[in-house]
């Protein structure tokens, strides 16, 4: 079991280009599977579809959510029709797995006057203030992961177009409007703040911390948290909450779901379509304000 995962990581990584988060995923699963099987004192030779059932069904009544539970199945699929395909076993006994749908939760979102209230709280003659301005302008105007924020670089933006090019999820890059106020803030900051943020360790990444190193995730999360504090909003509010309000605030301004994929950076359409229900709570809530017969 053991030699096969590693062999699996490997084709993973090398083969197929998937990120490192998405391998250390699928290595828990495995890893999980290896235990039970170990408990059991048996071997991948004697998993059939019923031992992979009862797996799985050991792993719901430890407390796995739909979606984790769904996300297990996937990798249970995926890694033994390798293993099949490489001659490993006869055949596939994850092909008959079902994987549970996952429970619907809308995503939460702020208000465009929260929004507002939070980027106009920020003053950028303060310190750092310029920055951080900056870095939630860009998060609310073009909808960025945290890790693509993050990894942002000066080669990788284009002011006269005002577009900026991104890689997300499993290496792909694509090309995000960046809107005017935020392209105003980013240069502001670029002209008046970054210069004294730069030291002999910075790199080109645009978001620079008091040391001249690139931002990490966990320092962003801290900065839109603190400057969410700061400005009066009772939300826990975190980078992808503005992710979130992007997209939502864009499919009550009238935009294509088809373009609001294509922002997000969504492989599937599946994937967008949770920001309709969102959608759709607003219209429900606007008939019964205002519809006589509600």
């Amino acid at each position: 079991m053991e030699t096969a995962c590693d062999a699996f990581i490997r084709f993973l990584a090398t083969e197929r280009g998937l990120s490192e988060a998405y391998q250390l995923s699928v290595r828990q699963t495995l890893d999980a599977l290896a235990g039970w099987l170990r408990q059991r004192d048996s071997d991948l030779r004697d998993i059939g579809t019923d031992e992979l059932a009862e797996f799985l069904g050991g792993r719901k009544r430890d407390g796995l959510i739909a979606a984790s539970l769904r996300i297990t199945t996937v990798h249970l699929k995926i890694f033994f029709r390798w293993l099949a395909a490489q001659g490993r076993l006869e055949m596939d006994p994850a092909e008959p797995l079902l994987a549970p749908r996952p429970d619907l939760t809308l995503p939460e979102t702020l208000h465009a006057a929260e929004i507002i209230a939070l980027l106009e709280s920020i003053d950028p003659a303060q310190p750092l203030g310029r920055r951080d301005l900056a870095i939630l302008e860009v998060f609310y105007a073009s909808g960025l992961r945290l890790s693509e924020l993050c990894k942002a670089r000066l080669e990788m933006m284009d002011f006269d177009e005002g577009f900026l090019r991104v890689t997300g999820k499993g290496n792909k890059t694509r090309i995000v409007r960046v809107g005017t106020k935020a392209c105003e803030a980013l240069l502001d900051y670029l002209k008046n703040a970054r210069p004294a943020l730069v030291s002999k360790r910075s790199s080109s990444h645009i978001f620079l911390s008091v040391r001249g190193g690139s931002l990490s995730p966990d320092r962003v999360r801290q900065i839109v948290k603190r400057r969410a504090a700061l400005a009066g909003i009772a939300h826990n509010v975190y980078p992808h909450l503005l992710r979130h309000s992007f997209a939502t605030h864009l499919l009550e301004g009238g935009a294509d779901l088809r373009v609001i994929q294509e922002l997000l950076g969504h492989a599937d359409i599946s994937t967008t379509q949770i920001y309709t229900h969102v959608d759709r709570q607003r219209l429900k809530a606007v008939h019964r304000q205002f519809h006589p017969r509600a």
